[in-house]
Parts: C-alpha cells; sequence; structure tokens
C-alpha cells in the first residue's frame, strides 16, 4: 500500500517509514503544510497519517478539506494533543482513527492495518485461494500448507492484488505501491514481480487482463 505521511519531526517520520516499510508499505513523507496540501491533491496514496501541528497550517484543515471534497480515503491522525476534546474533534471531522504520541511503531503499523482493511471491506486478515492462504498481517505464505518465503517487493505487490481478490489492478498502482515519491520506476518492474510470483504461488494464480493490469484470482 502506499501511503503518505504528513509529519513535521523527521526523525519520527523516517522511523514510521522505517517500520512501515517492513510491511511492505511505499511511505511518502511530507514535513510542512504547504507541501502536505500539494501532497494530499495526488490521488496515488490509498491511505493518509497526518499530524495536527505542522509548520505554516493545522493538519485538521487538511482533513477538513478532503472530506469536504468527497474525498473518502482512510485518515488516521497522529498528534501529541492527548484531550478528550482533541479526539473528538478529529474523529468528528472525519479520521478514521487516532492515536497519540509517544505511541509505539507495532501498534501504529497495526492500526494502520486495521483501517486500510475497514476500508477495502475485508476485515479478515487471511485471504485464501484454493491451496494459497495469506495472512496479510503476519506477512506470511503458504501454498499447499508449505511457506512460501517473499521479497518486500513481492509482498507489495500480492497484497495490493489481495485487497480485492477478484478484482482488476492496473500496473500504475501496482508501480504505486512498489516506490516511493522520487524512486526511478522501470518500466517493465511490475511484469518482472508477477512472473516471480507466479513461479512461487502457481501461473494461474494471478491473471493478466490485456489492456487493464492484472487480478488475483477469485476466492
Amino acid at each position: 500500500m502506499r501511503i503518505l505521511l504528513i509529519e513535521d519531526e523527521m526523525a519520527l517520520g523516517e522511523a514510521i517509514r522505517t517500520r512501515l516499510s517492513q510491511d511492505a508499505h511505499a511511505v511518502d513523507l511530507i514535513g510542512d503544510f504547504a507541501s502536505a496540501v500539494d501532497a494530499v491533491r495526488s490521488t496515488a496514496h490509498e491511505l493518509v497519517l497526518l499530524d495536527l501541528n505542522l509548520p505554516g497550517g493545522s493538519g485538521m484543515s487538511i482533513l477538513t478539506a478532503l472530506r469536504r471534497s468527497g474525498d473518502r480515503r482512510p485518515v488516521l491522525i497522529i498528534t501529541a494533543a492527548d484531550q478528550l476534546s482533541d479526539r473528538l474533534a478529529g474523529l468528528n471531522a472525519g479520521a478514521d482513527d487516532y492515536i497519540v504520541k509517544p505511541f509505539h511503531l507495532d501498534e501504529l503499523a497495526a492500526r494502520v492495518e486495521a483501517v486500510h482493511r475497514r476500508h477495502v471491506g475485508d476485515p479478515s486478515p487471511t485471504v485464501k485461494i484454493a491451496n494459497v492462504t495469506i495472512d496479510k498481517i503476519g506477512h506470511q505464505l503458504w501454498l499447499d500448507g508449505v511457506t512460501v518465503t517473499m521479497t518486500a517487493r513481492e509482498w507489495a505487490l500480492l497484497i495490493r492484488l489481495a485487497d480485492r481478490p477478484g478484482s482488476i489492478v492496473s500496473k500504475a498502482q501496482l508501480e504505486d505501491a512498489l516506490y516511493r515519491d522520487g524512486a526511478e520506476i522501470e518500466s517493465n518492474t511490475v511484469e518482472v514481480y508477477v512472473s516471480r510470483l507466479r513461479r512461487k504461488l502457481g501461473r494461474g494464480t494471478i491473471t493478466t487482463v490485456r489492456g487493464l493490469g492484472y487480478r488475483l484470482r477469485d476466492r
């Protein structure tokens, strides 16, 4: 999943990015209000982590503008504002979750996964398709009950497909799951990783929809 992280404490932001990268997420880090306003206009990010106190403006105004525009992407607030009134204001403005600093990075990662599952309408962390079982939280994969070893990028692509088994995912969407802003995208990267997954899971697990993208076999 591609995540937009809006956080002005760069050390914390880098720590969050490193932790979420372990779960095969691509995280773009923004540290000020003006850049954040520009970044949220892009539809590339599937989830937003939003600090409320930013240089140059308030994260709350970004959240309010998103919801007023009809943008329903999940937003998880990360902030030091710990009063009940602060939490209620954020949730009432349209945030999907709210976590107060300081927090454990593993808890944040778990909340990101939970919010995303609710958003895609799949509350279960496990996907079973024929003889393939995918644990999206534990990042484990079994083929006929035998564990299959995966690289971080293979996971990133597979989980993006597994969010909605049977639905078509475009090449551009898969590229967004693999790369952060500024990273050079090679033209055949998606094809290379799809080929690797097919070798590990069987060719019928991922199908090509010519001119549209790829889809994971419907469970």
